[in-house]
């Protein structure tokens, strides 16, 4: 029987070097999705056993510990993203530890593509294909928000000031993708009026 080969969704896709932020894509990464109530205490205290942060409870948060980070995605939802390699591993500590409370924990791995922005002008290349206000002072390190980006839907976390990752559907990674690398493209920079 032949061996299984993970390959990612844009893994035939080369960074390009005519544009004016860097563009690439994360490939190592695994994601559960992780449901419960922030109300039932002892699954909150569970899922902070297993991943050793708590859960962020407020919108729009996430949270880190060591090499996990909890990003909100609602009320009762969260993504829990850590090294691919690590997933399995992570995901029966977690159904282990929150047991018979009503919840689930899923590998959802496969299911987006992840696109890191780094560099000035990240922001502005973003607001491109979005209606957010990316130079507000909403969207600092940290910020997770879901977004319709270019028409599709998609995820952004702020990681700092000049660095995002955008999580897509892995069917549309490549429309991402391209959409990224022509809003980003060398001599099409906008520059805004900001604050001062």
């Amino acid at each position: 029987m032949a061996d299984l080969h993970f390959e990612s969704a844009l893994a035939h896709r080369i960074a390009p070097d005519n544009t004016s932020i860097s563009i690439r894509e994360i490939s190592e990464r695994g994601m559960i999705d992780l449901r419960g109530s922030t109300s039932d205490k002892k699954f909150m205290s569970a899922a902070k056993t297993a991943l050793g942060v708590d859960l962020p409870k407020a919108p729009r948060t996430s949270s880190t510990f060591g090499d996990v980070q909890v990003l909100w995605l609602s009320t009762d939802q969260w993504l829990v993203l850590t090294g691919r390699s690590r997933v399995n591993t992570l995901l029966a500590d977690l159904r282990k530890s929150v047991g018979s409370i009503h919840s689930l924990a899923v590998d959802v791995s496969d299911m987006r593509a992840i696109i890191r922005l780094e560099g000035e002008g990240v922001r502005e290349t973003l607001m491109k294909g979005s209606t957010l206000d990316l130079i507000s002072d909403d969207y600092k390190p940290g910020t997770v928000r879901r977004m319709r980006f270019a028409e599709i839907a998609a995820l952004l976390h702020v990681i700092e000031q000049n660095v995002m990752d955008i999580y897509v559907f892995r069917s549309y990674a490549d429309y991402a993708w391209e959409f990224l690398v022509k809003a980003a493209r060398k001599g099409s920079e906008v520059r805004l009026f900001t604050k001062v």
